[in-house]
């Protein structure tokens, strides 16, 4: 079955629809404000905690790097006795404390949130396994390096930043303050210029305008620069103080382990179940209901006959709930026709109209497709469900290295995958395979849930 919205439509439908959504709504969406960014930065709680975090950045680095190169100088000289050691790894172990202070310094001022590092892995117990720990770990060298690299962006932002914001308000209040100088100061006021035979103050109406328009441009892009200079504390801190990449990678890949192992396990007893209470149920009494019919075979050929009629009904009814268990381990139509017949099937059965469009040229990984499979499958099932939708669409389609799936219904909305329902699941399946899902479904509809998983032949 092919379906006349594409991918494109999907997209440009559902964001779009969803966002005027709740912007009519105007509960859900973002505040809409009366005077524009540029505007409204100075005044701005995110400005002066910026700011605030340039001007503590300087006594901070200063401490941190006076501690640094001081432990590192001592602990590298004393090397030749067994005290290097000990120096060496109390300095490393100090940069680790001053790493915490500022993932929790950029934290509170920043928003910036960056996972802890891992921790030491020591091999026995004991001081010398400490050390040992400390003295090969990776992030004890990444914190020392950043505080040896921050200190002189540290002194540069904080130059930069507290020169603009003064020279910014000064310049900007000067018609207010100006008259200080030809009453207290002996001249007619602020000094532009001057040498032995000539100077210039700003002291007419005129000069004094130019004076804070001036300043008004300084003000207003101080927290744009102020912005920008923390956005390299922001890698700073984020690629020094976090965790590395592999780490970062080592714990992803094993809480994906985990999400497999749970699912697996969850799927076996489902399949137990679902065999215990319905084929195996039925085969029992079926064997029962044939020992009966035996018996009574020479005895009531009649009854023995109505016996035999009832036990081959049970044993269509368990051939078909056999059959509906295989399809949901994997459905022999994806193997041998693929995506395409496999999710026109799956359609096919919902309570809604689904148009189904599949845009593939090759077939991806069978554990791929099998997933996108019973994405869909499950997708389909909640709108058939919970959506109240009168109609839906699928499509997929690849993009460069990437499988895309994206189902659309124009239902009630209001799905949310962070609310720990079915789509919570799905989520950490997809996860486990370097997957994602996106869901947009605002109150009222519709919702548009957009699945990717990685192409593998």
């Amino acid at each position: 079955m092919a379906s006349e919205y594409g991918p494109r439509y999907g997209q440009e439908y559902g964001m779009s629809y969803g966002q005027e959504h709740r912007q009519g709504r105007g509960g859900d969406g973002e505040r809409r404000h009366r005077l524009p960014a540029v505007l409204r930065a100075p005044f701005e709680a995110r400005a002066w905690r910026e700011f605030g975090y340039v001007l503590l950045s300087l006594p901070i680095s200063v401490l941190l790097f006076t501690y640094a190169v001081t432990m590192l100088s001592v602990g590298v000289g004393l090397l030749v006795t067994f005290l290097g050691i000990p120096v060496l790894a109390a300095g490393l172990a100090g940069c680790r404390g001053f790493g915490a202070l500022e993932r929790a310094r950029a934290r509170g001022l920043l928003g910036l949130e960056v996972a802890e590092p891992e921790p030491l892995r020591m091999r026995g117990r004991g001081a010398w396994a400490w050390m040992g720990a400390v003295l090969k770990s990776g992030t004890s060298w990444r914190q020392l390096l950043y505080a040896v690299l921050h200190f002189p962006w540290a002194v540069f932002s904080f130059c930069v930043a507290l020169t603009f914001w003064v020279y910014g308000w000064a310049t900007l209040t000067y018609p207010l303050w100006f008259w200080v100088f030809p009453m207290y100061g002996g001249q007619d006021g602020l000094q532009l210029y001057g040498d032995e035979h000539h100077r210039v103050y700003l002291d007419n109406p005129f000069e004094i305008t130019v004076t804070a328009l001036v300043g008004l441009l300084f003000t207003l892009a101080t927290p744009w620069i102020v912005r920008a200079l923390t956005q390299v504390d922001r890698l700073l801190v984020h690629g020094l103080l976090g965790p590395s990449r592999l780490a970062a990678r080592m714990v992803e890949l094993e809480s994906d382990r985990g999400v497999v192992v749970d699912t697996a396990a969850a799927d076996l007893r489902r399949i137990e179940r679902d065999l215990h209470d319905g084929a195996q149920a039925r085969l029992v009494a079926l064997a029962m209901d044939l020992g009966l019919a035996k018996e009574k075979l020479t005895e009531d050929p009649q009854a023995a006959a109505r016996m035999v009629d009832e036990a081959h009904g049970e044993v269509k009814t368990a051939l078909q709930e056999l059959r509906d268990l295989a399809r949901g381990i994997h459905p022999a139509v994806l193997t041998d026709r693929g995506l395409d017949a496999a999710l026109s099937s799956v359609a096919s059965r919902c309570t809604v109209p689904v148009r189904v469009h599949v845009d593939l040229t090759e077939r991806p990984a069978q554990a791929i497709e099998g997933i996108a499979y019973f994405t869909v499958s499950e997708l389909l099932q909640n709108i058939s469900k919970h959506a109240r939708a009168t109609s839906a669409t699928v499509d997929v389609w690849r993009a460069e290295d990437r499988l895309m799936l994206q189902v659309l219904d124009d239902g009630v909305g209001g799905a949310d995958a962070s609310a720990g329902s079915g789509l919570a699941g799905l989520a950490g399946r997809l996860d486990a395979v370097d997957g994602l899902l996106v869901v947009d479904s605002p109150p009222g509809g519709p919702t548009l849930v957009t699945a990717e998983l990685p192409w593998r032949r």
